[in-house]
């Protein structure tokens, strides 16, 4: 994803930007503590890690399993920012500096939206996460800190050497917790039986 010539670095974040960055996450903890959300684990430990899907805290920690997903958003929403730059010139010049801001909103109204009680219901309902309650604030500062690691990551590397990096975290959570952002995507909006009953481990 990474352009070989010097006009790719435009979509870096100046300082500006980055303090949009934070305006932007301040904000959105504002809103789902606003919510009703839960700012840290309600265990009352605070983890940078953990691991265990099924079990109260997952969701609910800095960081778990899919936080991987949320990697995997930012190295495509650089893509995205690249691709309009490069092909269609919407991000020409120092406007480009705020795709990074641009690509936190999106993520932030994603996490504000899956907070809701009718996303947080969905979720029941169609896949295996039965008891899913929603995420911590924590978490869902801890999704959009992985997001804007996958942008800055894919500013670096070449495209093929994301789009590998992106593949490999994918069929990593698919083997370890039988899910990853493909299925998540597909069971949500889309749900299949045979795949909900695969993941239950039936």
């Amino acid at each position: 994803m990474r352009v070989n010539h010097g006009g790719a670095r435009t979509l870096l974040p100046n300082a500006r930007a980055m303090f949009i960055t934070l305006a932007i996450m301040v904000a959105t903890a504002t809103i789902e503590l606003a919510m009703g959300r839960v700012p840290i684990c309600t265990c009352g430990t605070v983890k940078l890690w953990h691991g265990v899907v099924q079990s109260a805290e997952n969701s609910q920690q800095l960081t778990d399993w899919y936080s991987l997903s949320h990697v995997i958003h930012g190295m495509i929403m650089y893509f995205v920012a690249w691709l309009l730059w490069r092909r269609w010139q919407i991000f020409g010049g120092r406007p480009a500096r705020f795709a990074l801001p641009i690509a936190v909103l999106v993520e932030a109204a994603w996490e504000v939206t899956e907070n809701t009680p009718m996303v947080i219901d969905r979720y029941r309902a169609v896949t295996v996460s039965f008891g899913y309650s929603g995420d911590s604030v924590l978490n869902s500062m801890g999704d959009i800190g992985c997001m804007i690691v996958g942008f800055l990551v894919a500013s670096r590397l070449p495209w093929w050497a994301s789009a590998a990096l992106g593949v490999f975290f994918e069929l990593l959570t698919l083997y370890v917790i039988r899910d990853n952002l493909m299925l998540n995507v597909i069971m949500l909006f889309w749900p299949i039986e045979a795949i909900r009953q695969w993941q239950a481990g039936a």
